[in-house]
């Protein structure tokens, strides 16, 4: 035990919660010693048991308080304090926005080392429950009980979700049905450490018009009495149009594997953001939460201004939907994206919905950029939507060599945006707001869109 360490393990102390973590946790200070305490909020004078003591920081569970923020409310989910999939819920939903534009400030403030960049007011989602389009739950035999639902927080341990309420309701509908179809046909499920068993995974995917698409995913090529299971499945949820089996035999933690075949019905199912249309494949992506996908996509539009004439380059198109809404705005759009599968859902995007100014190009961006500099292709605005851990230094040289008048960064990691937009900084390129988007209430995660912008001379 380190001695400069102020607080024990099993100890007990009073604190007063200062302000929220960027999961959503109380941070407090003992001594000055940072301890992080899940489920407490800003203002509250709490008494706290530590258990966990690291270095640099302790965890601690509440005991009691003395008082209560305004901001608590009672949860929705009766088994809350237990799941994994949502650690906000015990906040008002205007204090969750508050707390995720706060989050977004302190990463550029804090990581960045950045001044005077206005971030906006958190755009609300118009429901902030049952808005997850996709479900991808692990089922689990525990004791001869089978389970399927949400993992327990910082484990494996599933627990038994009956209605999962940020999940379309629909979803929740083939959740309950499974676990009736498991347990009536006796479908062997799958054992993670022992990888004996069959079924892992339920997934369901649901349209805005509640048209949806079932896929189980399998340790195994044979799925015991498929039939009867889709049969079942289809007459307790008829709005279920496909149901396919994907086959994930590799004992590891990823949910999909590469091949996937049709058990009964279509091969994929159409769901809408604005006027596009999109095929959604078991394996495609496509945002979580379609009404706010497109006002996030709106507000991409609307940062990069666009007049008919220009040129844009999205650097991670992925399957292509913000480079196509786009498309029809201005004069070229290339999309760039290293998953060769990806582009190939992006190109059949683009035709399906007769958009014929957008090219997509398999590749690093990293590379691609300079190619097409040296091609004489210049852009005139460029998109960025990369994954968590953010761009390269050498993809945000490559957007800055080009010279473009605008960058759009949209991010799911404020952390990583912030450093992204340091370097941007040092290289020419200040942003010059943010809008934060709630794609995902009840959770600590935003979504954030940043107009960046040459430096004057």
């Amino acid at each position: 035990m380190n001695k400069n360490v102020p607080v024990k393990k099993g100890q007990k102390y009073d604190m007063v919660i200062e302000r929220l973590g960027s999961n959503g946790e109380g941070i407090a200070h003992v001594s000055g010693f940072t301890v992080f305490v899940e489920g407490a909020l800003p203002g509250e004078a709490i008494k706290a048991e530590v258990t966990t003591v690291k270095k640099n920081y302790a965890a601690a569970k509440v005991l009691d308080w003395n008082n209560t923020s305004s901001d608590r409310v009672e949860p929705k989910c009766p088994i809350y304090d237990k799941c994994g999939g949502c650690n906000l819920q015990h906040i008002s939903y205007e204090a969750q926005l508050d707390f995720k534009r706060r989050q977004v400030i302190d990463a550029i403030v804090h990581i960045g080392g950045l001044k005077d960049i206005f971030v906006e007011k958190t755009i609300a989602a118009k429901n902030p429950w049952n808005y997850r389009n996709k479900m991808q739950f692990p089922v689990g035999n525990k004791n001869g009980i089978i389970e399927i639902g949400c993992f327990a927080r910082g484990t494996h341990d599933i627990i038994t979700t009956d209605e999962c309420f940020i999940q379309d309701e629909v979803n929740n509908k083939i959740m309950q049905a499974m676990h009736e179809a498991i347990n009536k046909y006796h479908v062997p499920v799958y054992d993670e450490d022992s990888h004996k068993g069959i079924l892992r995974h339920v997934v369901g995917r649901v349209t805005l018009k509640g048209e949806a698409m079932v896929t189980l995913v399998t340790a195994k090529n044979d799925l015991p009495r498929a039939k009867e299971i889709g049969l079942f499945l289809r007459k307790k949820v008829p709005s279920v149009i496909s149901i396919q089996q994907n086959i994930q035999t590799y004992h590891n933690n990823v949910i999909m594997g590469r091949e996937t075949k049709v058990l009964w019905g279509k091969q994929t199912i159409m769901d809408k953001i604005g006027t596009l249309e999109f095929h959604i494949s078991p394996r495609s992506f496509f945002q979580v939460n379609t009404e706010q996908a497109e006002i996030l996509y709106d507000k991409v539009r609307e940062f990069i201004s666009l007049t008919g004439n220009e040129t844009v380059i999205d650097a991670y198109c992925g399957t292509g939907t913000i480079a196509l809404y786009l498309a029809r705005h201005a004069r070229k759009v290339y999309g760039i994206e290293i998953v060769s599968p990806a582009i190939s859902d992006a190109k059949k995007n683009a035709r399906d919905n007769n958009i014929k100014n957008a090219e997509f190009i398999v590749g690093d961006a990293t590379k691609i950029i300079p190619r097409l500099y040296k091609e004489g292709i210049r852009a005139d605005a460029v998109v960025v939507d990369p994954p968590r851990a953010g761009c390269t230094v050498e993809v945000l040289q490559a957007f800055a060599a080009m010279k473009p008048g605008r960058i759009v960064y949209v991010s799911c990691n404020p952390a990583t945006l912030a450093r992204d937009m340091a370097i941007l900084d040092k290289i020419g390129y200040k942003a010059e707001k943010v809008q934060p988007v709630d794609m995902f209430p009840q959770t600590s995660h935003v979504e954030t869109v940043s107009l960046i912008l040459p430096k004057m001379l």
